[in-house]
């Protein structure tokens, strides 16, 4: 058992890291896609339909699916033994990977008000948003590759 764990353990560890590098390419985009919705698409136009349907898109089809294979990898890395729960950087990582998850499911909501042509943000909050993900991927790289903890 432990020479199959030995052989599955990279590309399970591999699967995860290129599932997290498309979450997170989306997750830099679409707040990205909000600022210029909001500020240039007007409800009902051809600009609010053309991003209505970019960012349908990359949250359905990239950002969404790439999120639930990074979860599904990382709990089997955790399976397989990959984490230390008495370490500090172990609990601060899955913290920092549950509120990427909560900005996820935040952007979702955001993505329906834009559908829905009820979008009162400005710009400026999906500039502000689009700093969530960056600060939590630089806590969780640091968690993972010092382990400061």
């Amino acid at each position: 058992m432990s020479e199959i764990l030995g052989i599955l353990y990279p590309w399970v560890k591999a699967l995860h890291i290129a599932a997290v590098i498309s979450w997170m390419a989306g997750m830099f985009y679409l707040p990205r896609l909000f600022v210029y919705h909001a500020e240039r698409g007007s409800v009902g136009s051809e600009l609010d339909q053309t991003f209505q349907v970019m960012e349908r898109k990359l949250l359905n089809l990239i950002m969404t699916p790439a999120m639930i294979v990074a979860w599904l990898c990382g709990l089997i890395l955790i399976g397989m033994g990959a984490m230390d729960f008495t370490s500090g950087w172990t609990w601060i990582k899955l913290i920092a990977v549950v509120l990427m998850t909560v900005a996820h499911m935040w952007l979702g909501k955001r993505r329906k008000d834009f559908a829905q042509g009820i979008n009162t943000r400005t710009g400026r909050t999906y500039r502000l948003a689009n700093e969530v993900p960056t600060v939590l991927m630089l806590i969780i790289v640091v968690m993972v590759i010092v382990r400061p903890f």
